[in-house]
């Protein structure tokens, strides 16, 4: 599991460990952070699509495409709803007519507030063929 290193420094600075003495462990779990982040990073290759978690339940697709296109050119965003409710599941989806854009968009969004809530951006994963898992090292099969 990757931390980002925006989030463990967000988390250190707001709890317990904010005094003096502890800027040290800060900046040594925020490196440790960015360097697994970028080991991740490397895992899902750069795409036109970037994943955005931790939306607030009331933002819009409308609103998610406004925020993002201060970066680029937004083909597409799209707030993820449940069928039955109707009620946003909290994460979404934005497309960039660019490769460039869809950078700046993910770098310029990232760890960032909107609609009061921090949001987290990152280039969408390919999705799993049905009956496959995403993580295929937890695949058993009983046979």
């Amino acid at each position: 599991m990757s931390l980002r290193p925006g989030l463990v420094k967000r988390f250190l600075s707001t709890s317990i460990f904010t005094s003096q003495s502890s800027s040290a462990a800060i900046a040594s779990a925020s490196a440790s952070a960015s360097a697994s982040a970028s080991a991740s990073a490397s895992a899902s290759p750069p795409s036109t699509t970037l994943f955005v978690s931790g939306l607030n339940k009331r933002t819009t697709s409308e609103k998610l495409q406004e925020a993002f296109s201060k970066f680029g050119e937004v083909v597409h965003a799209r707030v993820v709803t449940d069928r039955a409710s109707g009620y946003s599941k909290g994460f979404g989806f934005v497309n960039y007519a660019t490769l460039e854009d869809a950078e700046k968009g993910m770098k310029g969004m990232d760890a960032q507030f909107l609609d009061g809530w921090v949001i987290f951006a990152e280039y969408a994963r390919p999705r799993t063929p049905p009956g496959q898992s995403a993580y295929p090292e937890t695949n058993t099969h009983i046979g």
